[in-house]
C-alpha cells in the first residue's frame, strides 16, 4: 500500500515536470503570449489585448530564449521580416524590455516623415482618409483621432492614426538611412508612439522575438481579476481570435 502511494506521488511529480518542459519548449520555439500595455499600436492593437507571437517566423536568436539566455551568437534559420509585419522585438538600448511595432523600413531604405506623410526611398506612401477612430489611452482618457488606410510599397494596407493632424513632433523628421541588418519600426498610432523616429533607433535583426499573429483575449480594463461578475462586460468579444494585420 505504501509503495502505491509513493509511486503515485512520484508519477504526479514527473507529470508536472514534463508539462513544464513542454510549455518551455512551446514558448521557446513556437508561440509566446504577449499583452499590450500602451496605445502605440492603436487601432491595430488596443490596450488590454493579449496575443500570440510566432517565435519561428524570423528564426531564432538568444532573444528567442527565456531571459535571453545566450546559447549561440547571431541568428539561425533566418527568415527576414517583411515590410508591414507587426513584430515584437527587444529594445536595443535595454534588451530586457519588449516593444511591438510595425516593420516600415528594410535594410538600405531611406525613411522620412514630411508633414505627417510617410516617405520611403523618396516616394510618399499613399494614405486614404476614413472615419475617425475613438480610443482610450493608458489613463482612460478618450480620444477621437483622424484615421487613414496606409498602403505600403509591397501592397500591405493597414490603419494609422494622426492624433495631432500631421503637426506632431514626429510628423516632420530628417531622412533616416536604415543600416544593413537593421529595421525601421513605427507604431500605427503615429503621434503616440516611441519608435525608430525617436529613442528606439534602428532595430537589429538579432533583437526580433517574433511576429504578432492573433489576438486570443482582450480586456477593456473595467474589471479586476477578482471581479468575476464584471467579466462579461469587460471582455471585448469582438476582438477574440482576430488575426493581426
Amino acid at each position: 500500500m505504501q509503495k502505491k502511494k509513493t509511486g503515485g506521488f512520484g508519477e504526479t511529480i514527473r507529470t508536472v515536470i514534463y508539462a513544464v518542459l513542454i510549455a518551455i519548449v512551446i514558448r521557446t520555439v513556437a508561440y509566446e503570449p504577449f499583452n499590450i500595455p500602451s496605445a502605440s499600436m492603436v487601432p491595430t492593437l488596443e490596450i488590454g489585448d493579449y496575443l500570440f507571437v510566432s517565435k519561428f517566423s524570423y528564426g531564432y536568436s538568444r532573444h528567442s530564449m527565456p531571459f535571453s539566455f545566450p546559447p549561440f551568437p547571431g541568428r539561425i534559420l533566418v527568415t527576414e521580416p517583411k515590410r508591414g509585419d507587426v513584430a515584437v522585438f527587444k529594445l536595443p538600448s535595454d534588451p530586457s524590455v519588449d516593444y511591438i511595432k510595425r516593420v516600415i523600413g528594410l535594410p538600405g531604405d531611406r525613411i522620412q516623415m514630411i508633414r505627417g506623410v510617410l516617405h520611403i526611398n523618396g516616394d510618399p506612401v499613399p494614405r486614404e482618409r476614413v472615419e475617425d477612430a475613438v480610443w482610450h489611452d493608458q489613463i482612460g482618457s478618450v480620444h477621437r483621432s483622424p484615421r487613414y488606410v496606409e498602403t505600403l510599397p509591397n501592397g500591405v494596407t493597414h490603419f494609422i492614426l494622426e492624433d495631432r493632424r500631421d503637426s506632431g513632433p514626429y510628423d516632420q523628421t530628417r531622412e533616416f538611412v536604415v543600416p544593413e541588418g537593421h529595421y525601421f519600426m513605427m507604431g500605427d498610432n503615429r503621434d503616440n508612439s516611441a519608435d525608430s523616429r525617436a529613442d528606439v533607433g534602428f532595430v537589429p535583426l538579432e533583437n526580433f522575438v517574433g511576429r504578432a499573429e492573433v489576438v486570443f483575449f482582450s480586456n477593456d480594463g473595467s474589471a479586476a481579476l477578482w471581479e468575476v461578475w464584471k467579466w462579461p462586460w469587460a471582455i471585448r468579444f469582438d476582438r477574440l481570435f482576430t488575426v493581426v494585420n
